[in-house]
């Protein structure tokens, strides 16, 4: 039998030590082993499965593996029931509910997230953009410097940095982003990533993020009917750990249905009464955008590399700067069918496949008589891009 504990640095329930004194190996994490003695040699993750393969093949009696926190929250547990062993598991509280308990908070609205190393930096740190209450465990090369680094200037966040829980040296430290970055962290084990502006709202049904918007193409009064709107909506598909740009912006009316889907947005707009107007539109829908006032391209140099990009306004010049940070969506509102051949010629040079479309809504209208008729509305030609050599 393998037993599965859980250690949180309060003495462990009598079942637990029972399992201990009982086994003939127990094994534990490096950063465990010195805890509890020659008793639990350290094992690295990626040789843990090795070492009770052994042990099972020898004919070898109960074992232990002893973890941190609650092993079936981002734990070994799952490690262990993909290889084909059916655990016994006694959990102890999670980094987590510790990092949240000791700051204070109710986490039930929280997204926790558990990046596999650096290559997930950019995903943590859309999400930390798009949600205002966000857990990170630390892993290496996702730490607090890290995602303040990313975070700012454009996403201002308080930092609560939380340390050896549950341990002699335990601490939680409010942080500045710019102290994020510069200060020598000891043993950083959860950073809680939090809107400082937000407030909380009446409970929900779900922990974690919420169920998306029960309608999306809204009607906000932009130029884009809502048929297009659900036609690039559906090409960009914004989620949760994505970053939009919406280039052009307008009034706001991409933007904002991406951020109500749960991505983090980036909105560019050069007129001072559009975006005034792209401000009020999120404020009334309660989702963040990062709006930049400027003129693309030179406007976009300093941002993130996107996910997706709608560019609904600018020239050829913006929609080549755009395919050159390598989305792996790209979506352009062309005015006229006159353009739509050269946009497509730019964008395969560029390395994307590309393909027009033109989008014609009828919509029925009652007459004076009675009778139906169809309103045709103008036509709106929509160029989608994805890379021809995808990364």
């Amino acid at each position: 039998m393998i037993t599965v504990v859980g250690w949180d640095g309060s003495e462990l329930s009598a079942k637990a030590a029972d399992r201990l004194h009982a086994a003939e190996l127990v094994v534990s994490p490096p950063s465990l082993a010195s805890r509890f003695g020659p008793a639990a040699p350290a094992v690295p993750d990626d040789a843990l499965l090795e070492t009770l393969d052994r042990h099972i093949g020898e004919g070898g009696g109960p074992a232990v593996v002893v973890t941190e926190g609650d092993p079936g929250f981002f734990g070994v547990v799952r490690a262990l029931r993909r290889h084909g062993l059916e655990p016994e598991v006694l959990p102890a509280t999670s980094l987590v509910t510790r990092a949240f308990a000791c700051a204070g908070l109710n986490w039930e609205d929280a997204l926790v997230v558990a990046p596999a190393g650096p290559r997930q930096l950019d995903r943590v740190v859309n999400a930390c953009r798009a949600h205002p209450k966000v857990a990170v465990l630390v892993t290496p090369g996702v730490g607090p410097g890290e995602i303040a680094r990313e975070l700012a200037p454009t996403t201002p966040r308080a930092l609560l940095v939380c340390e050896d829980l549950g341990g002699p040296d335990q601490r939680v430290t409010h942080s500045r982003m710019g102290e994020a970055t510069t200060r020598p962290w000891k043993d950083p084990e959860v950073v809680l990533v939090i809107d400082p502006l937000h407030r909380a709202g009446p409970p929900g049904w779900v922990a974690g993020a919420q169920p998306g918007p029960a309608e999306w193409a809204l009607p906000l009064g932009g130029p884009l009917p809502p048929e297009v709107k659900a036609y690039i909506l559906a090409k960009l598909g914004p989620r949760l750990g994505d970053l939009v740009w919406d280039v052009g912006a307008g009034s706001g009316e991409i933007a904002v249905e991406c951020a109500r889907l749960g991505a983090a947005v980036m909105a560019v707009e050069r007129d001072e009464e559009s975006c005034a107007r792209l401000r009020s539109t999120v404020l009334a829908h309660g989702v963040k955008v990062a709006l930049t006032r400027g003129q693309a391209p030179p406007a976009l140099e300093p941002l993130p590399d996107p996910d997706a990009v709608f560019v609904g306004g600018g020239g050829i010049d913006v929609i080549v700067a755009c395919a050159a940070r390598r989305p792996r969506s790209l979506v352009c509102a062309v005015r006229t069918l006159e353009r739509v051949p050269a946009v497509l010629d730019r964008l395969r040079e560029h390395g994307y496949r590309a393909e027009g479309t033109q989008i014609l809504a009828s919509r029925f209208t009652v007459q004076p008589d009675g009778s139906h008729g169809l309103a045709a509305t103008d036509p709106v030609f929509v160029v989608h891009a994805v890379p021809a050599y995808p990364a």
